[in-house]
């Protein structure tokens, strides 16, 4: 992917948007996770040894939808011109389900236990984006497990220097940008999610969907 772009304002979006959608569907689908889906193997757990319902068991498609995302995407990658197109669709998908939640998106209906796994099959994208073209954000942008992990080792060499022997400079910034546009993102999904529902996963579609404007 030869194109350039703001790679900071890429950044802190696709962070926004991987948080957002997660605490999104977490908050009001049945604590789904969309990004981090490794997640759904312990809630299903706790969910088993509680006696799970059914609603418990179908937690387990979000692993077919994104595998079957991330394999799309891996497949067409090669073909576009411009490997920002996968964020091109991955917004697409956030706004028009999130339209279409607002028409369909009554409780209790098929579309309501459909959307969540909508917004795995936007996330099973963005993984894939992150893989194919690392160097296009800072840091991986869905889990935050690994950037946490290298921010408190690159604090941990200025607090330590004697211990910790390595020329490598500290980005704090940029893990700063990945984390913070991560929790910005969860504290909006979960809010906006939790007091106007599932559709609003359409607004990190539209930020996404400018990513590939701008």
């Amino acid at each position: 992917m030869d194109e350039k772009k703001n790679i900071a304002y890429i950044s802190i979006c696709l962070a926004f948007a991987a948080g957002f959608c997660d605490a999104a569907t977490f908050t009001a689908a049945d604590e789904l996770f969309s990004a981090h889906v490794t997640g759904n193997f312990v809630v299903f757990a706790y969910d088993l040894i509680r006696g799970a319902e059914a609603k418990s068991w179908l937690k387990l498609l979000s692993f077919p939808v994104f595998t079957a995302a991330v394999i799309a995407a891996g497949w067409f990658a090669p073909k576009l011109k411009s490997g920002y197109t996968l964020l091109l669709v991955e917004g697409a998908i956030l706004l028009v389900a999130g339209g279409l939640d607002i028409a369909f998106g009554r409780p209790g209906s098929a579309w309501s236990a459909v959307m969540p796994y909508i917004v795995v099959l936007a996330m099973g994208i963005q993984n894939a984006f992150g893989r194919l073209y690392a160097t296009a954000a800072y840091a991986p942008t869905t889990m935050m497990t690994g950037n946490v992990t290298q921010l408190t080792l690159d604090i941990a060499k200025i607090l330590m220097p004697g211990v910790w022997n390595s020329d490598h400079r500290p980005a704090f910034a940029k893990q700063f940008i990945v984390i913070g546009g991560f929790l910005a993102g969860c504290l909006a999904g979960a809010f906006l999610a939790a007091h106007f529902g599932m559709w609003t996963v359409a607004l990190p579609g539209v930020l996404l969907l400018l990513l590939f404007f701008i």
